[in-house]
């Protein structure tokens, strides 16, 4: 099967059935496009994925006591949303991998791209209108323009080091967690749950989905280029300044006698030359470890996860609560 869920830990044994049929939602919708569209959207579907995020969204659903065909569709939905971000997210990037293949801009070009991905969105909300509900809408609407609102905020940022731990927060919602909160949302919505248990729902996602941005970019010095499907300390030769690397400049001098100025003096070079020609990869691995940064980070990935937990203590005590409060965890011990 085309989809790469870990279930070794039995977390989503409970919708796999369901994941299946999500699956068969996003080829039956792929194949219904135009040939070239249609062509591009099979290679992200059969690219695979760990469609988590469908995945918690059929949990939240359940847990909220819903399961039947709006939580499949949903999940379609958003992974569909997810794969347009994906698109747009490399031909922005200029990435030539994705899982450890061409990127779809390496293979087809940056415009053919740019317009399968808007087809994503578009067909993900035609999909949505099915469900007739207006509060499915508002919720998708919000996570799309929190989503867009991102990666123009990322631009803004590229290249620069004086970025703080709340800026590169705010871009994790908005590029990442938003998503997790919005999927979360959706199944209590579906589940008519009321407000202050979607909200805590909301809350759960939202803290999951920051673990997995700042375990993502924890992985960008810590994992293999095979383990990542792409290229390591990719971020930083595309501009971007992430979590640890913003630790790591604040704590430098703090320890093992490194200059205040030599590690900005590195990252600086990095940024100017886009790419690792005048500075070491090492290097720059080596300033993260020495720094603490890593722990730091490995921390707060660690605080999400227990704020995540915390959001799920009304929630009623099921076999999906269960899967639910193992989620997190999922998230902070996985390698790629």
């Amino acid at each position: 099967m085309a989809f790469a869920v870990q279930t070794a830990k039995g977390i989503f044994d409970l919708v796999r059935d369901d994941l299946a049929l999500v699956e068969q939602e996003i080829a039956a919708q792929n194949s219904a496009a135009i040939e070239p569209v249609a062509e591009i959207a099979s290679y992200l579907r059969e690219g695979g994925g760990k469609r988590l995020r469908p995945a918690l969204l059929l949990l939240t659903a359940g847990a909220a006591g819903y399961r039947g065909p709006s939580a499949v569709r949903m999940g379609a939905v958003v992974e569909m949303i997810h794969s347009a971000t994906l698109v747009h997210d490399d031909v922005i990037d200029g990435a030539q991998t994705r899982r450890g293949r061409p990127s779809t801009n390496a293979r087809w070009g940056n415009h053919m791209s740019v317009l399968a991905g808007d087809w994503l969105y578009m067909q993900s909300f035609e999909m949505a209108l099915h469900e007739r509900n207006f509060a499915i809408l508002d919720i998708l609407i919000g996570l799309t323009q929190n989503m867009v609102e991102g990666e123009l905020l990322q631009l803004t940022r590229l290249g620069r080091m004086d970025l703080t731990e709340a800026d590169a927060t705010e871009l994790a919602y908005r590029k990442t967690a938003c998503l997790f909160s919005g999927c979360a949302r959706l199944g209590a919505v579906l589940g008519k749950q009321p407000k202050d248990m979607e909200e805590a729902l909301a809350g759960y996602g939202r803290n999951a989905g920051l673990a997995f941005q700042l375990v993502d970019d924890l992985l960008d010095f810590t994992a293999s280029p095979e383990q990542l499907g792409k290229p390591v300390l990719s971020d930083l030769k595309e501009g971007k300044v992430t979590l640890p690397l913003i630790f790591a400049l604040e704590a430098e001098g703090n320890s093992n006698g490194h200059s205040p100025a030599e590690g900005r003096r590195l990252v600086a070079k990095v940024l100017e030359e886009r790419g690792f020609l005048s500075v070491r990869p090492e290097q720059i691995t080596k300033l993260v470890k020495e720094t603490g940064a890593l722990t730091r980070a490995s921390n707060l990935a660690r605080e999400y996860v227990s704020r995540a937990k915390a959001c799920l203590e009304e929630l009623p005590e099921t076999e999906y609560r269960r899967a639910l409060l193992a989620v997190p965890d999922f998230i902070l011990d996985r390698k790629n």
